[in-house]
């Protein structure tokens, strides 16, 4: 065990377990906080900030008639009592602190999202179900947020992972430094890669970042790693690549990458109350995505990619 490794510390917002979608086999998914980018239809919004976050579930909540001891609790002044026995927190006074109110809700009705823990902590929690990835074939994903923009301490659960002999696989969206993606392949089993759009104007207007350096990043991978399993990926939204132009440009820009697979993610709206909870708007309001939509789209990029297309069941 390399000790400089197995102590780097990161912020980790959840650890799943039995995933089987994200990356070969049955895995242990590690979500770690932060992006660079603030897409309209992210599923994670407690992901995109770097620091903890309050989050409320007013269902949970006992009402301050009968508890209140988060209000006692917060050292700032941010929770008080509002309207019908209800609590209101202040996010601008609330400093995301150690979150000693959370700690004292009986109901859990107020969570933290995010805690700083080691790498030796997160892989102890991973190497619980090492029996079902020898059978699987699977192992550890890192996701997010964007687990690279974590780069040193991504970096280090990847080496220490695979010190451990633990397959690993990233969720990436690739907007990060280069050198982080050159210094986290080599302890890399698989990647599951996001492009979302190739017009980069059309990119930051949804993003907040144009995409010339997740290409970048993406040329990276596919050309500097060959033997590298890549896993393209683009979460169909409507109003923003659910045209046929833009799946056909982005399996054009694809098609070259001859190792390199694709898959299309329908858009979904289960992030919708986790925005409730941390009292922000839910971007994408209630927009759908049509089967038969979709059904289109994957033939535009079957039609380009054949059999390269994965089609999610």
């Amino acid at each position: 065990m390399c000790l400089e490794d197995s102590q780097q510390q990161g912020m980790v917002f959840n650890i799943q377990k039995y995933s089987v979608h994200d990356g070969p086999g049955i895995r242990t998914i590690v979500f770690l906080k932060g992006c660079a980018l603030s897409c309209r239809w992210c599923s994670n919004p407690e992901s995109q900030k770097r620091e903890p976050e309050l989050a409320f579930n007013a269902g949970r909540c006992l009402g301050v008639s009968k508890c209140g001891h988060c209000i006692v609790a917060c050292p700032h002044g941010s929770i008080t009592l509002g309207d019908d026995d209800k609590l209101n927190i202040d996010r601008s006074r609330c400093a995301a602190c150690d979150l000693p109110c959370a700690a004292a809700c009986p109901a859990q009705g107020l969570l933290v999202y995010g805690k700083e823990r080691t790498v030796d902590d997160v892989l102890q929690v991973v190497e619980q179900d090492m029996a079902f990835y020898a059978r699987s074939g699977g192992g550890l994903t890192l996701s997010g947020g964007e687990p690279l923009l974590q780069g040193e301490f991504a970096v280090a659960l990847l080496r220490e992972a695979r010190t451990r002999r633990i397959k690993t696989a990233v969720e990436t969206c690739g907007m990060v430094s280069p050198d982080t993606i050159r210094e986290a392949a080599p302890y890399l089993n698989y990647v599951l890669f996001d492009i979302k759009h190739m017009d980069s104007a059309v990119h930051e207007a949804q993003t907040g970042l144009p995409n010339r350096r997740i290409l970048e990043n993406f040329r990276i991978l596919a050309e500097e790693f060959p033997d590298l399993p890549i896993l393209a990926r683009t979460p169909i939204i409507p109003g923003f690549n659910d045209s046929e132009e833009a799946i056909a440009t982005i399996a054009g820009f694809l098609k070259p990458f001859e190792r390199v697979e694709y898959e299309m993610l329908p858009y979904h709206r289960l992030g919708t109350q986790k925005y409730q909870f941390l009292d922000r708007p839910v971007p994408m309001g209630d927009v759908k995505l049509e089967t038969e939509h979709m059904n289109r789209l994957q033939a535009v990029a079957q039609g380009i990619l054949g059999d390269r297309l994965r089609i999610p069941h």
